[in-house]
């Protein structure tokens, strides 16, 4: 089988790892790719959010299959086109995909589907963004409607500060504030069936202490050892499935993977939010411990006969990756670093690139914000933890920072 993976992060470079080791996968090809990506498949430019670009590369490749990474590409509505051509896509239309591009459009869809989330408002107007933070309380939680690339939040007990992210945001949707560890939950779709994957928690803040501003994750680890053993039966039964029974009464059947942000409340999970494709970074910890071929399982997603595919089978043992980010991140990240040490690491780990690209002379340098993904396995997370801990102290770049307590304490 030949597959398509489109995106160029570290999502994407876990998606063709996990692909490269399917044997039922001849060919993997990334486009646009970097400098990692490179090394494990075929690389080609494109431009990811354009349809008709990715379809006809698509076709050119006689891929039997395409894999939409990010969210902007599926918003933009690639996976319609891939499909219209005729060709297997593992990832949702773009109507379906309004379910992490519009976060009241998701409000919408949970409340008619009876799914447990956070009280909000959704808020064009400052008069209506100040009567909501009043109406929820400190601390104040604002979301920008639309993509933010994980960026769109801001959690704080300043109303000063909440008040001006609204602002800038222009539409929002102001939610009361959910009290309980997050965890993250993928669940993958036919249009009729879902099967959730392990879940996993990342660490979205820049700085130790989940200080600092909202970045698109700068860490994650699974499985989760203190979750509830049946978390994947809660959420499937009271989330995935009726949000996606909700989606087909409005003739938006999901194809692909529905990511469920939640928070383990004292009345059970919550929705903080969904995203329409795999999260970053936890699907480099989560592909990792994935022992069912990942090709085929995607394969019969876009096919439409999930029920027909065996149980999702896991490693045992824990994964934890830890990111390493560009200086300024996640504001204006600086690129053109050099990174070494990459071909120095210890035994069960390795990277997954990021922000990646190769110079002409060779060099591998810092191309984006979030740069690397650092990756320990272990028999549990403190030892996968500790050898993650242990590869990234090889790697050197000017200016890299990363947080020192991913699954601390875990």
């Amino acid at each position: 089988m030949r597959v398509l993976v489109i995106g160029s992060g570290g999502r994407e470079h876990a998606l063709c790892r996990a692909l490269a080791l399917d044997p039922q996968v001849s060919q993997v090809h990334c486009a646009p790719g970097n400098a990692g990506i490179a090394e494990t498949a075929t690389v080609h430019p494109v431009v990811a959010t354009d349809p008709g670009q990715v379809t006809e590369l698509a076709r050119r490749l006689g891929a039997e299959l395409v894999v939409i990474g990010p969210e902007a590409p599926l918003v933009a509505g690639v996976a319609d086109a891939v499909r219209a051509a005729g060709i297997p896509c593992f990832g949702p239309s773009a109507q379906a995909a309004r379910i992490e591009g519009s976060k009241s459009f998701a409000k919408e869809v949970m409340a008619a589907a009876g799914v447990p989330t956070a009280r909000s408002r959704t808020c064009t107007a400052e008069d209506e963004v100040a009567a909501a933070l009043d109406e929820f309380g400190a601390p104040y939680v604002v979301k920008a409607d639309g993509l933010a690339a994980g960026k769109g939040v801001v959690v704080t007990s300043d109303r000063a500060a909440a008040l001006a992210h609204a602002r800038a945001c222009g539409r929002v949707v102001v939610e009361e504030y959910l009290d309980g560890p997050e965890v993250s939950l993928f669940a993958l779709c036919d249009g009729a069936t879902a099967v959730p994957l392990q879940a996993a928690q990342d660490f979205k803040r820049a700085y130790d202490g989940d200080q600092g501003p909202n970045t698109g994750g700068m860490g994650a680890y699974t499985p989760l050892p203190w979750a509830p053993k049946d978390l994947a039966d809660q959420v499937m039964e009271r989330i995935v499935r009726p949000t996606l029974a909700e989606l087909g009464r409005r003739g938006l059947p999901y194809v692909g993977v529905l990511y469920a942000g939640l928070c383990l409340t004292a009345d059970g999970p919550k929705v903080v939010e969904f995203n329409a494709r795999f999260g970053d970074p936890e699907t480099q910890v989560v592909l990792d411990r994935l022992e069912t071929p990942l090709g085929g399982l995607l394969l019969a997603c876009a096919e439409g006969r999930l029920d027909e595919f065996g149980p999702v089978r896991y490693r045992d043992g824990a994964a934890v990756t830890v990111v390493l980010a560009a200086e300024n991140y996640p504001g204006d990240p600086v690129k053109g670093d050099v990174i070494e040490g990459l071909d120095d690491l210890p035994e069960h780990t390795y990277v997954l690139h990021a922000g990646t690209a190769r110079r002409d002379d060779g060099a591998i340098v810092s191309a984006g914000g979030r740069v690397l993904n650092v990756v320990g396995t272990g028999a549990d997370v403190a030892e996968a933890r500790a050898r993650a801990y242990a590869a990234l102290g090889r790697i050197r770049m000017r200016g890299g920072h990363h947080r020192t307590d991913i699954a601390a304490g875990v």
